[in-house]
């Protein structure tokens, strides 16, 4: 029996992960990372429900300085679990914008922060290098 139209050209739901920003990683190239950031989406954690904007991008705000870190990852499963649990799966020119409107207010960029092949970039040097 043919299989129905419809459901041969159903999409697939996407993968929460950048297989190339892991690899990229293991390497602690910057531009390689640029480039898989370039060409591949990012998994960011999200405010969870409750929050005072719920469903917006999580960061960490260190208690004692005020100052905050972004965290990306290169696949869900690398997100830590004591991170809030939604994600979201951002484009590049979600990232570049995103810098760009917060470099001032985020220090730091941690990828894949809890391994095992975490990376730490300034939000200058992430713009400069997906710019590139």
């Amino acid at each position: 029996m043919p299989e129905d139209s419809e459901t041969a050209h159903e999409e697939e739901p996407p993968e929460f992960r950048n297989t190339a920003l892991s690899d990229a990683l293991q390497t602690q190239d910057l531009a390689a990372v640029a480039f898989a950031l370039r060409h591949g989406p990012t998994v960011v954690p999200l405010q969870p429900a409750g929050a005072d904007a719920p469903g917006e991008v999580w960061t960490y705000r260190n208690p004692t300085s005020g100052t905050a870190a972004l965290l990306l990852f290169s696949d869900v499963s690398r997100k830590p679990d004591s991170l809030p649990p939604a994600v979201a799966l951002n484009t590049p020119g979600w990232l570049r914008a995103f810098l760009g409107l917060h470099q001032d207010d985020i220090s730091t960029v941690f990828l894949d922060i809890a391994g095992p092949h975490p990376m730490q970039a300034t939000p200058a040097d992430l713009i400069a290098a997906l710019d590139a």
